[in-house]
């Protein structure tokens, strides 16, 4: 009885966890909430229009010399973000197209912007299999491109606002070439001279950003390089139940002036309130969209300041942007000097995210099971890795992870058997003591006392898999890998729910039998109701969960049965089993 009522709490207990997920996304009031009577005056007093604003050099840490800032500003503005209007978001000139292994880019020679990148073989969705996904594109709805450029004081530097020339317009990746450099020069009547050049390397979505910068003039040139982000926000269909994809700005922030960092983020309608304002040496600022992302990397060695904030352009659709602005350099006169980056721009895939930066794979968040999560993922992925199909590999895990917790599930059915030997004298306790419940619960613990028995020891192997099962949620909500994954006959996509509910069903049904197993068990009416009702409910509620999380629970409770079973028949053996308490 103590078993059935553990099982019925954790049931409740999940269906709270996932709607508590669902309310804190939707209703939960954040730190923008609570600050913003505070911060609207300030707000209103500094508005400025941002509509195609260049960092001034003023903004640049100095190269060494700024002490670590990590205050936020206040808001830029309080204006709505408007509807899109159809206008051009950002001039045009002449398109350079780019062709590598996996991306398909566009670059504007004005500014020398990043203005599309398709990822080439990663489809739109599971009903558009053939079509690439446009994660970079200069016209809205979807706008958001990347944008770079340096800074000075004196004689202009090339921003995002100047014009390039471009050697070529077409380039692509050949056969047994490993990068493929794509070069952008900008001049001046004063020396001075900039080559803006692009570095894509085969098989990764790392580009490199360099700004060779060549100073001909008889004086010093003093240059800050930035890059940033820009893009306007729309709805991300196709989410998973109970949670909304983030969609927002992420950032990997030094902790308390020492070496340690941490992985930040903020959704975009939060940057009015709390922009980011932060100064720091090493980390990186990322665009972060559910499964894709795109990061801005200045060099490790140099201090840079990292910002985040809403944009008031309406033919944007609002919008709002995050980037940095590098270390002043001092590029002495008749002399070069090369200011570097990294971008990385493509699907949120593990086992190059943390290859391209430190903390970068911080970006497939797992919330506060990744201890978990992680090395579930990571078994999942050499799973995959021998069998080719995720789903194939969700059930191997689930093999698995039954392995491991076999002795627990063994200790949960021995206890079992016992309270069935012991349902006889139970009942008679009831029976003697039923109107007064605090004399025969007490008579109750002093025969588990005398039996030398925990009605609790069944409970381990249900309680260890909660933690499991809400991993595997996030696991399958997160990882880009398992994004549009198809399993076999129906189930094309394992991150969605089963079109057919034909899962839950089969899991409702496996509960089901799994109770039947069990049925000897003292239970009350109500309880007896509750049982039956359990099977029900739950199959409805994973209705709405993605396949692959119902595929695994499914798995779990075949196995369990199957477990049941031969575990059952052991303790027959040892007098211990159905046999002996129906004798």
């Amino acid at each position: 009885m103590e078993n059935i009522r553990f099982a019925l709490l954790c049931a409740v207990g999940v269906i709270c966890f996932f709607l508590y997920q669902a309310w804190q996304t939707d209703y939960a009031p954040t730190h923008a909430d609570a600050t913003a009577s505070n911060s609207q005056a300030t707000a209103q007093n500094n508005t400025r229009s941002d509509d195609d604003d260049v960092p001034s050099l003023s903004s640049a840490p100095e190269a060494g010399g700024v002490s670590e800032n990590n205050d936020r500003g206040n808001a830029d503005n309080g204006s709505d973000i408007a509807r899109d209007t159809g206008a051009p978001v950002v001039e045009q000139a002449k398109r350079v197209h780019v062709v590598t292994d996996k991306l398909d880019i566009i670059i504007d020679t004005k500014g020398g912007d990043l203005r599309k990148v398709e990822l080439r073989g990663v489809p739109l969705s599971s009903d558009k299999p053939d079509t690439n996904l446009r994660l970079i594109n200069d016209s809205a709805p979807n706008f958001f491109i990347a944008q770079s450029g340096l800074v000075a004081s004196g004689a202009k530097a090339p921003d995002h606002n100047s014009t390039y020339q471009a050697e070529k317009t077409e380039y692509e990746l050949a056969d047994g070439e490993n990068t493929l450099e794509v070069p952008l020069t900008w001049t001046n009547n004063s020396g001075h001279q900039v080559t803006k050049t692009y570095t894509f390397t085969r098989d990764s979505y790392r580009i490199g950003l360099q700004h060779k910068v060549v100073n001909n003039a008889d004086s010093d040139w003093k240059l800050s390089q930035y890059v940033r982000f820009w893009r306007a926000p729309y709805e991300i269909t196709g989410d998973v139940p109970f949670a909304k994809a983030f969609f927002g700005i992420g950032w990997y922030q030094k902790k308390d002036g020492g070496d340690n960092y941490s992985y930040k983020t903020e959704d975009h309608d939060d940057l009015g309130e709390e922009p980011l304002e932060l100064t720091q040496q090493g980390g990186w600022v990322a665009m972060i969209q559910h499964y894709f992302i795109g990061a801005a990397i200045p060099p490790p060695d140099s201090k840079a300041r990292f910002f985040g904030r809403q944009k008031d352009v309406p033919n944007a659709n609002g919008g709002f942007a995050t980037g940095f602005i590098g270390a002043q350099q001092d590029v002495a006169a008749h002399s070069q000097t090369d200011f570097d980056a990294t971008l990385f721009v493509g699907p949120k895939l593990q086992d190059q995210l943390d290859s391209v930066a430190p903390g970068l794979g911080l970006a497939v968040d797992y919330g506060w099971l990744t201890v978990l999560a992680k090395p579930i993922f990571w078994v999942l992925e050499h799973l995959h890795a021998l069998v080719g199909n995720w789903g194939v590999s969700i059930i191997l895990l689930t093999f698995l992870i039954k392995l491991v917790f076999y002795k627990l599930s063994e200790t949960q059915y021995r206890a079992m058997a016992r309270m069935r030997k012991f349902a006889p004298r139970m009942t008679q306790l009831k029976e003697q003591y039923g109107d007064d419940r605090q004399k025969l619960q007490a008579k109750m613990m002093e025969l588990y006392k005398k039996e030398g028995f925990n009605p609790l020891a069944g409970c381990w192997p249900m309680l260890v898999q909660m933690p499991v099962f809400i991993s595997l949620y996030w696991v399958l909500r997160e990882s880009v890998e398992l994004r549009h994954a198809p399993f076999m006959l129906w189930i094309q996509d394992l991150s969605a729910p089963d079109p057919y509910y034909i899962l839950p069903v089969l899991f409702g049904v496996t509960m089901f039998l799994q109770q039947r197993l069990t049925a000897n068990v003292t239970m009350d009416p109500m309880q007896q109701r509750m049982m039956q009702i359990m099977p029900v409910g739950l199959a409805v509620f994973f209705a709405f969960f993605p396949a692959g999380l119902v595929l695994y629970w499914c798995t779990n409770n075949m196995l369990s049965i199957g477990q049941q079973w031969y575990i059952y028949r052991k303790l027959d053996a040892e007098g211990l089993g159905h046999k002996a308490a129906n004798s």
